[in-house]
């Protein structure tokens, strides 16, 4: 089982230290979430909390991703950074997989791409991306983005996007895991079908186990179940030793822990020791009797 630190948008001058002491404390990663923007007015409902309502994101300081990562991974020497996930479909495939080659080669292959479809209309509105076919497009770009991290020449032609062939240096040396996130079955198609692994968002240990059992039941279909999948999850039970087991007997391979609910709106009160506490609490009482 691996463990990965969710810093739950705090503020700024408090990543480095956390991400340092999660690390030194046994931590395998941090997971870095995303958000363009909060827009004035808007239809969508956010899907993963009871009520859809989205007025907790208003005010959250969401800093971008990759640009966090790079941060991260001048400060340290062990962690894995996790987008948790990136809204792909409203972005363009060849700047991301420039990213990510350039994120994969200064981080020495530390960094996991996890990536959604954005529930909200307004997000393709704002980026100027077509709603229709953001499914199809998103398969596309992750085709795109895998081929031109491989180093060589590749070019693409698609029902979304036809794209010259052309080549990106530096490229990895080692392929960037892409991670599928979503609870629909759409999303867990997805997953099993191209993913190199599934993110869930949060569910209570019964969700779980049921969408990790729809995985398993559509990766022997797609004949993918022999290849390496990753299961990251966020719950509950992540918080105990117990409840580590019982994810570890589902086949879960990582959690990603947040000691703060931003769901339920709660200020971020404490300061940088008063976390680095929890974090000791949670690897001498968790990860020390599970690793």
């Amino acid at each position: 089982m691996k463990f990965n630190y969710h810093h739950s948008m705090c503020a700024q001058d408090q990543y480095v230290p956390l991400s340092v002491a999660a690390e030194q404390r046994g931590f395998h990663g941090v997971t870095l979430p995303d958000s363009i923007c909060y827009p004035k007015e808007a239809s969508s409902q956010y899907p993963y909390n009871d009520d859809g309502s989205r007025d907790f994101l208003e005010s959250v300081p969401f800093i971008d991703p990759f640009i966090l990562a790079s941060h991260l991974a001048a400060v340290t020497d062990t962690l894995t950074f996790t987008t948790s996930v990136v809204k792909l479909a409203i972005r363009q495939p060849a700047v991301v997989a420039k990213q990510l080659s350039s994120l994969a080669v200064i981080s020495d292959n530390r960094f996991k791409f996890g990536v959604g479809i954005s529930p909200w209309e307004e997000d393709f509105i704002i980026c100027q991306i077509p709603w229709a076919k953001r499914g199809k497009r998103m398969d596309e770009m992750v085709e795109i983005i895998r081929g031109l991290m491989a180093g060589d020449y590749f070019a693409y032609k698609g029902e979304v996007f036809d794209i010259p062939e052309m080549k990106m240096c530096p490229a990895p040396t080692q392929p960037v895991p892409i991670l599928i996130g979503g609870h629909s079955d759409a999303a867990l198609k997805r997953a099993a079908r191209i993913g190199d692994g599934w993110i869930a968002a949060g569910a209570d240990y019964e969700g779980l186990k049921k969408m990790i059992d729809r995985l398993n039941e559509l990766r022997k279909q797609y004949g993918r179940d022999h290849l390496p999948f990753e299961l990251s999850v966020a719950g509950a039970e992540a918080y105990s030793s117990d409840g580590i087991k019982m994810y570890q007997d589902l086949g879960v391979t990582e959690v990603s822990l947040a000691f703060r609910n931003i769901y339920q709106q709660e200020p971020d009160t404490k300061t940088v020791d008063e976390k680095i506490a929890v974090l000791d609490w949670y690897a001498n009482e968790v990860i020390a009797k599970v690793s």
